[in-house]
């Protein structure tokens, strides 16, 4: 996005497209609790938004870590000591539909862990690093994985607790899965499920927040 810009609070369709991401989980019935993972000095900033947009469902707010999986760590650890199954969501994907979360936790609760995910549709090259193309990769096998990614508490745990173990940084939460041979579910998103990644990608997540999709 570029230096100074926070994509969170970026607006999209009269709300910060974190307040979108929030207002999604606030109103699906298959969510409990929300943990919010923030930055030092963010949680009253995040406290007015609940204010604002009338967010209900019982919250609360954790210090991020130094990696991804760090933040991830310190949330499972703020979670009620009951949860059976958490849902990791990404803040800037604000258009995950209700059905999709519920689709990922009954998976999860079943299996242990699955993954919001597109198959790829598009022809893929391997480059030899130089932008020549080396082959043609069969994409048919080939899934683009996004959020939530949602497990049964024990197993995420477990698995980033390998991840701490052999200081390794992993991508994303399901590849922790494979250092403990844990399996993990693809659930296909029906609908559009994009992420604010470039200023380009906002005109198109404001289309789809206002109905567009319909």
């Amino acid at each position: 996005m570029g230096p100074g810009l926070d994509k969170l609070f970026l607006e999209a369709a009269g709300r910060p497209v974190v307040a979108h991401t929030w207002a999604r989980f606030d109103a699906a019935v298959c969510v409990d609790e929300i943990v919010i993972v923030v930055r030092d000095g963010m949680q009253e900033v995040f406290e007015e938004l609940a204010r604002q947009h009338g967010f209900r469902k019982p919250h609360r707010f954790v210090l991020g870590g130094k990696e991804r999986q760090d933040s991830v760590w310190n949330g499972l650890a703020a979670l009620s000591p009951k949860t059976e199954v958490v849902a990791i969501q990404d803040g800037a994907r604000p258009c995950t539909s209700e059905a999709l979360i519920a689709a990922t936790i009954d998976a999860a609760r079943s299996t242990g862990a699955a993954v919001a995910a597109q198959r790829v549709t598009d022809t893929i090259k391997e480059s030899d690093g130089d932008a020549r193309i080396v082959r043609n990769v069969d994409r048919s096998r080939l899934w683009s994985v996004q959020t939530p990614q949602t497990f049964r508490v024990e197993v995420i745990r477990r698995a980033l607790a390998a991840v701490r173990e052999r200081g390794l940084i992993v991508t994303d939460d399901t590849a922790a899965c494979e250092l403990i041979g844990q399996s993990v579910s693809l659930v296909e998103s029906a609908t559009p499920n994009i992420k604010v990644t470039t200023p380009a990608d906002l005109p198109y997540i404001e289309w789809l927040l206002r109905g567009g999709e319909r």
